[in-house]
């Protein structure tokens, strides 16, 4: 499983994370202190708010899921 920090400042970014999970024929999911939600899940991820650093947890590889979410990375 690889991991990546990212923020979501916007709604647009949400969707458009959204949008690149669907994508992906493995699981990702969004981490945000204790709880766990589906990427593909647009509510379970507006459920964690905006402007929160969160990680991604992939369990599998895509490189077009890779560049579609590198923009939101944080150090």
């Amino acid at each position: 499983m690889r991991q990546m920090r990212i923020k979501l400042n916007r709604t647009e970014d949400v969707k458009e994370l959204v949008r690149a999970a669907n994508q992906c024929d493995f699981d990702v999911d969004v981490k945000c202190d204790s709880t766990l939600v589906d990427a593909k899940s647009i509510l379970g991820v507006f459920s964690l708010g905006l402007m929160k650093t969160v990680i991604i947890q992939c369990h599998g590889e895509s490189a077009e899921f890779d560049n579609a979410i590198r923009k939101f990375a944080v150090a």
